[in-house]
């Protein structure tokens, strides 16, 4: 049975910075893509940060750049999202996701097959 467990959301203030870990079970997710997603409420699931197979290559939503990163240790089945300079508009709940996507980036829901079940993100003004 495939798993995305995600962890290290919480409370945090404006400015401050939250570290996402997604850990894989049940297959290795080290020849695809990996991503994070978020949904605020109210407002449909957005992509964030897509990282590439040997992690060579990101991608990010222009509202993250400078301020996510993504990383991934394959030999853990881990991604992780490393959020500074967090801003009360980054609340959501954050999603991880596996996607179809062997050469490079993902930044579209529709290649991901597999996902977390979530971790929330609170950032207060």
């Amino acid at each position: 049975q495939v798993q995305l467990v995600e962890s290290g959301g919480g409370l945090v203030q404006a400015g401050g910075s939250l570290r996402l870990s997604c850990a894989a079970s049940g297959r290795t997710f080290s020849s695809v893509a990996m991503g994070w997603f978020r949904q605020a409420p109210g407002k449909e699931r957005e992509f964030v940060a897509s990282i590439s197979w040997s992690g060579l290559r990101t991608d990010y939503a222009d509202s993250v750049k400078g301020r996510f990163t993504i990383s991934r240790e394959n030999a853990k089945n881990t991604v992780y999202l490393q959020m500074n300079s967090l801003k009360p508009e980054d609340t959501a709940v954050y999603y991880c996701a596996a996607s179809t996507v062997p050469g490079g980036t993902a930044n579209s829901q529709n290649l991901y097959p597999y996902w977390g079940q979530g971790t929330q993100v609170t950032v207060s003004s």
